[in-house]
């Protein structure tokens, strides 16, 4: 027997394997699209590989994909779908299609498992859309298999193997049909899916919305804490270019009108606020830089902002905090959680934040609320769609990251930064600006030293100092000399005492509590 066929009926049952694929995936989206609380099977899943991948593997997408790891994720996930689907349409065609149909409803299963083991509160229906879509899965590959085989053999009224019968035994017309109609119907079903899920998009709300004024507003930052160099940092971080490190495979939508926030646990007088009655307290202003603790020496995930909410600690005092309580722990609406400790009530402007950069907080920075607490990294306090905050105890709650082996201790480390020139540049000889940005929050940046190759360390100059949690940023002038050349930077921090400590040239990786190492650069001169 020819190999084309062979070949020809495997390769249309793993075509109707992925067809069906496709329309179980459809009507997963139509019924998700009927509740704002409902999700795609493939989120689900995505959401439980998130929570349940050991610590290295997640290290590991942080490093190849950056802020893309999210995409890189539901990419893989839809290529192993793919191939499975696949698998299964070829069996399909054989004599075990019952397996296959099996195969389309473990799909439903898994999902359905899914949905109820992410971290995030679902109710039991949360299970329909992965349930009806494996049910609409299971029809489409029985009715393409019928139109493959013909309804004897699909029937098994023809004592035949489906992947041996020759081409002329094939329906090939009516398959055609049958899969133009099955891509038709699947992309109308989803684009309907996709509509009703318009509903509750939150993107016109907060473009319509408009922010309180802080009680009082900050003035405009001085030109001068901005270096003088092409090429590094702008001082604020544009919101487009803010960095995004967080576990939600989809950004949360969370509309102003049944948001609410509780503070509860450890507290002497719950509360329960609305949107509404949040704007109605006492609106601040402050400039402050996030940092995240898997940034790596010289990398890009830290961004300065003027953020503006309420004060932490004012809403804390009103719910009045028991002695014994020494943990503050954010939720967000998905479910993650971040925790820090109520000794970190010192004075700080901690915020409840609403705005960033005088708009409303985007969607993917935490719309329509983030809790923001200087000097810490990301992991234990920066918990955006917020929904409570809990008052409890570090020896009885270990929030999402420290029950992942994180440190509970999440103080930013000092760390400088080399924006321009980049790693390896070429260029001319001559006068050359090296500048870039040194951070080390609440504690404030002394001075910043810069080393070319082996020789002295010197001086860098330092931009003004805006408040000691923003960056600072510094600039140095170098005679470029042709060549290759390292350029290293360091800074120094106060250390409360009227003295500065240098930052360490000991190398550490992010894991379990901030990357330590001085940034370094090749860059070649002609």
């Amino acid at each position: 027997m020819a190999v084309s066929d062979i070949t020809t009926p495997r390769v249309r049952g793993a075509v109707s394997g992925l067809l069906a694929a496709l329309a179980a995936l459809a009507v997963a989206e139509l019924v998700a699209g009927t509740r704002r609380d409902l999700q795609s099977p493939v989120l689900d899943v995505g959401d439980r590989v998130v929570d349940a991948v050991p610590r290295p593997i997640k290290d590991l997408a942080i490093d190849w994909f950056g802020t893309a790891d999210k995409v890189a994720l539901l990419a893989g996930i839809g290529a192993l779908l793919a191939i499975y689907a696949a698998f299964v349409g070829v069996v399909a065609v054989g004599r075990r299609w019952r397996w296959a149909i099996a195969g389309v409803g473990a799909f439903g299963v898994v999902g359905a498992y899914a949905s109820q083991t992410t971290r995030r509160a679902t109710e039991w229906y949360a299970v329909l859309p992965s349930l009806v879509g494996g049910v609409a899965g299971a029809l489409v590959l029985w009715a393409l298999r019928r139109a493959l085989l013909g309804p004897a053999l699909a029937d098994g009224t023809a004592n035949s193997d489906g992947a041996s019968v020759s081409p002329g035994t094939i329906g090939r017309r009516s398959f055609v049909v049958a899969s133009a109609a099955t891509a038709t119907g699947a992309a109308a079903t989803a684009a309907l899916g996709r509509r009703l899920a318009q509903r509750y998009d939150v993107g016109s709300q907060r473009s319509s919305l408009a922010l309180p004024p802080p009680r009082d507003p900050l003035a405009a930052a001085p030109p001068a804490v901005q270096a003088s160099a092409e090429g590094v940092s702008p001082f604020f971080t544009p919101n487009r270019d803010f960095y995004r490190i967080d576990t939600a495979l989809t950004v949360p939508r969370v509309s102003i009108e049944n948001w609410q926030m509780t503070i509860g646990g450890m507290v002497r007088r719950p509360i329960t606020l609305s949107y509404a009655d949040l704007l109605e307290r006492e609106i601040v202003e402050s400039d402050i830089t996030l940092t995240c603790v898997s940034n790596e020496v010289g990398g890009s995930l830290i961004g300065n902002a003027r953020w503006l909410g309420v004060r932490l600690d004012d809403l804390l005092d009103d719910a009045g905090i028991e002695p014994d309580a020494d943990q503050i722990v954010g939720r967000s609406v998905d479910g993650w959680t971040s925790g820090f400790p109520v000794a970190s009530l010192d004075g700080r402007d901690s915020l409840i934040a609403i705005g960033m950069n005088g708009e409303p907080l985007p969607l993917e920075h935490g719309y329509p609320a983030r809790l923001i607490v200087p000097g810490l990294y990301g992991y234990v306090s920066a918990t955006k769609w917020l929904t409570s905050i809990e008052l409890a105890r570090f020896d009885r709650f270990d929030a999402y990251w420290v029950e992942r082996d994180w440190s509970d201790d999440g103080t930013i480390k000092v760390q400088s930064r080399i924006d321009t020139p980049r790693g390896l540049a070429t260029l001319p000889a001559g006068s050359t600006m090296i500048a870039g940005v040194a951070w080390a929050q609440r504690r404030g940046i002394d001075r910043v030293e810069v080393q070319i190759d082996d020789g002295e360390w010197v001086d860098a100059a330092l931009a003004d100092e805006l408040n000691i949690d923003t960056w600072r940023q510094w600039s140095h002038r170098w005679d470029a000399t042709p060549g290759r050349h390292s350029i290293r930077v360091r800074a120094a921090e106060r250390d409360g005492s009227g003295e500065s400590a240098i930052q360490t040239d000991e190398r550490s990786e992010p894991f379990p509590s901030g990357a330590t190492g001085r940034h370094q650069i090749i860059v070649i001169v002609e």
